[in-house]
Parts: structure tokens; sequence; C-alpha cells
């Protein structure tokens, strides 16, 4: 108790100790003039809110930019690939296949003439191993980072010159009136169809699968880039609605100049999507899947010949090839239309640049199977020669080589002008889509620009 006295000496009363004051590290950054306190209360006066609005909608600008730049050039990196590797590679790769089917067909035609064979026949033979050996090495510098085509390629390279060893070893034997040359040139031609050809057909579904790729990349559509662009629009007209609300001002010409930058950009965009998806549209509708169509037709055809000189070859020994041929004969006349394979399903909407030549490739395609059926009726009855003449004689266009001749030839002439238009339908659009990349880069800066330039006129008002 105040003022009592112990042993007679008077103390002072008891105090309660004061509070604890804050510490110095707690006071550093929370006090009223710590820099985060300082930050807090900068952002909420109107010149800390124009200020967080000018960054969030310049770094909005400046986003849409740069999605938008780097899909276009995505697409036109993509482009560029589709015309200059992967569709040429998917051309050479389909050629390789029918240089190779085709030196079989070939092999047996010059076979069965032996002494009679003519020297364009000859000439055709060694030109196909000649086109299979220079596509390819073509072909393995082309698609060099495609191991499963390296590994195919260096196969094909092995093997085609053991073929056309055991074609010159049936050729010699046949020479020497020898039966067993017949056999010789079943086994070349076994191998080719159970080893060759497999591989290169391997290398050219690769080949179609890395330019369906390509065409999607080319053809993707950048939603980033249209959402970003969309809401970067939408942002810039928001606020200068909220800015004209607080100052009745109607116009802010940075934040005007931004808003018209932004609109082109996303109009140019869209543009460039608009032209570009047309483009490769053509491009598919009048080059890829046409020559897609007609490869499978013309490698079809190409095996059927094949077993006709085959069957021929044989003179009865095995069945296999009369059946072969029943089997792609039938799949070649399926008149539907809807039948991918099919000569009738080439006619069901032709491009116009190759109309005329497949209508007359189905015509003789037609010739060449009555040819083949008079001559199949001739061997029914034994009649070997005859048959053989009807097949194929030496400077005859009557028989059934000149017929499968004359429809090969227009396709050849169908193929290059489907190619033709492909390549007519691809051509600068790479170029395009590179240009609006750097355009619509650079107007997103002249955006982003303006809009400092806007929310700056209105901050030099709070000086």
């Amino acid at each position: 108790m105040a003022g009592q006295t112990e042993g007679g000496v008077l103390t002072p009363p008891a105090t309660a100790a004061p509070p604890a004051g804050p510490s110095a590290g707690a006071n550093a950054g929370a006090g009223p003039s710590g820099p985060l306190a300082r930050l807090r209360s900068a952002a909420r006066t109107p010149p800390g809110r124009l200020r967080a609005a000018g960054a969030l909608l310049a770094a909005l600008v400046l986003l849409f930019g740069l999605a938008a730049s780097w899909q276009s050039a995505g697409r036109s990196s993509a482009t560029r690939q589709l015309a200059s590797r992967s569709e040429p590679l998917s051309q050479d790769a389909a050629e390789l296949y029918r240089s190779l089917a085709d030196a079989d067909a070939t092999a047996a035609a010059g076979f069965l003439m032996a002494a009679t064979e003519p020297p364009e026949v000859r000439k055709r033979y060694q030109d196909d191993l000649a086109t299979a050996s220079r596509l390819i090495p073509r072909a393995a510098a082309r698609s060099g980072s495609s191991a499963e085509a390296q590994r195919r390629l260096a196969e094909l390279a092995q093997q085609l010159p053991r073929y056309a060893g055991l074609v010159e070893t049936a050729r010699a034997i046949n020479r020497e009136g020898l039966p067993l040359g017949g056999a010789y040139l079943r086994y070349a031609s076994d191998y080719m169809r159970q080893t060759v050809l497999p591989n290169a057909q391997g290398l050219a579904d690769t080949e179609a699968a890395a330019l369906r790729a390509d065409y999607e990349a080319a053809d993707a559509v950048p939603w980033a880039a249209m959402v970003l662009g969309v809401a970067a629009l939408a942002a810039l007209g928001r606020y200068q609605v909220l800015l004209f609300r607080r100052t009745k001002r109607v116009f802010n010409p940075g934040l005007l100049a931004a808003s018209l930058a932004v609109l082109v950009a996303l109009g140019w965009t869209v543009g460039g999507i608009a032209s570009a998806g047309n483009d490769l549209y053509r491009a598919r509708l009048q080059g890829i899947d046409p020559l897609r169509e007609l490869n499978l037709v013309r490698v079809e055809a190409l095996q059927a010949h094949t077993a006709e000189n085959l069957n021929l070859v044989s003179r009865g020994a095995t069945e296999a090839y009369r059946v072969r041929w029943d089997e792609l004969a039938k799949t070649l006349n399926e008149d539907s239309g809807r039948f991918p394979g099919s000569v009738a399903y080439l006619l069901t909407a032709p491009p116009a640049q190759s109309r005329q030549q497949l209508s007359e490739a189905a015509r003789w395609f037609g010739e060449w199977q009555q040819r083949h059926a008079a001559a199949a009726k001739l061997d029914e009855d034994g009649k070997y020669e005859e048959t053989l003449a009807k097949t194929l004689a030496p400077g005859r266009d009557d028989t059934a080589q000149a017929a499968f001749d004359a429809a090969d030839r227009q396709w050849e002439l169908a193929g290059r002008a489907e190619q033709a238009a492909f390549e007519a339908a691809v051509d600068g659009v790479d170029t395009g889509l590179a240009v609006q990349a750097v355009a619509v880069a650079l107007l997103a800066v002249l955006a982003a620009g303006g809009t400092v330039r806007g929310i700056g006129r209105r901050l030099a008002e709070y000086r």
C-alpha cells in the first residue's frame, strides 16, 4: 500500500511497467514512412491508379503482339516446310514406289518378249532403276531428321541392287532357253513384292504422316492471339469509357491510337488466317488429296499389270498371279465412286486442272480391262502364243500392254497438273505469314507506346 512503512522506512508506491514499444524491425516497413506503405498509399491515389492501369494495358497489348507474332511465324515455318520439304518428299516416296513397281512389271514384259524385246522396253526398265537409285539418296538428304525414313532408305539402297541382280540372272538363263529362268524371275518378283515394295510403302507412309503434320501446323488457327487481341481491344475501350465518365473528355489521343493499332493488328491476324487458310485448303483440294488418291490407283494398276505379265511367265504353274489380278481389278473397277483406290473415285470430283487427263485415263483403263479379258479367254483355251500376242507384242497398239501404257501416261499428266496446282496454291503463303508476324509485333509495340503516352498525358494533369 502506498506510503506504508516497512521497518520504519517509507517505501514508494508500486507502479506497472510501461508496455514495450514496437521493435525497430517491425517499424521499418510498416510505419508511415516505410516504402511498402508509401507504395500502397500512392496506388490508392488517382495518379497511382492511372499508372497501374497503364502498366496492365501495355502488358496486355504486348502479350497479344507476342502471341500473334509467334503463332504467325510458326505457321509461316510450317507452310515453308510443307511446300519445300514434306510435300516433295511425299511425292518422291510415291514416285520411288511407282518406279520399283513399274520396273517389276517391265522386267516381266521384257522376259516374255525375250529375243524380240524392243530397246524401249529395256530402256524403260533401266530408267525405272535409275529413277529409284536417284530418289533414294535425294530422299535421304531431305529427311535427315526422321530415323524411320533413314532406316527404310538404307534398306532400300541395299535391296535394289540385289533385285536387279536376280532379274539379270533370270534374263541370262532365259536367253539360253532354260526353263529355270522363269523361276528366277518369279523369285525376283516375289522379292520385290514381299520385301522391297513393303519397305517403299513404309517410307511413303512415314512421309505422308509428316505431310499431314506440317499441313495441320500450317493451317492451325491462332486462338491464343485472337483471344488476347479481343481482350486487349475490349480493355482499351472499357478504360477509355471510364476516363470519359470521370473527365468528360471524349478523346484520349494516345489510347485512341493504341486501340487503332490493336484493331489493325487483330484485323491483319484474322485476315491472314482467312487468306492462308483459303490457299491451304485449295492446295489440299486441288493437290494433296487428288495426288494421294491418284498415287494409290497408279500403284494398284502397276501391281495388276505385273500380275498380268507374271501369270504368263508362270505358264500355268501357279494360280497366284491370276488371283492377284482378280483382287486388284475388283478394287480398281469399283464403280460406286465412293471407294478410294478405284478409277471411278478419281472422277467423283476431279480438279479442273486434271479432269480431262483423268477422263482419258479412265477410257484407256476400260480398254485395258477388255483386252486383258480377251487375252485371258485365249489363255483358258490353251492358246499361249495368241495370249502372249494379245497381251504384249512389240510394235502393236492393240495389246493390253499398249492400253495400260496409254492409261498410265494420262495418269502421269494428271499428276503433273495436280502438283502444279498445289505449288501455285501455296506459293507466297509462307512469306505473307512472315510479314504478318513482323507487322503485328510492330503494331503491338506502337499500341503499347500509345497506351503509355495516353496515360502519361492524364498523369501530367496532376502535377
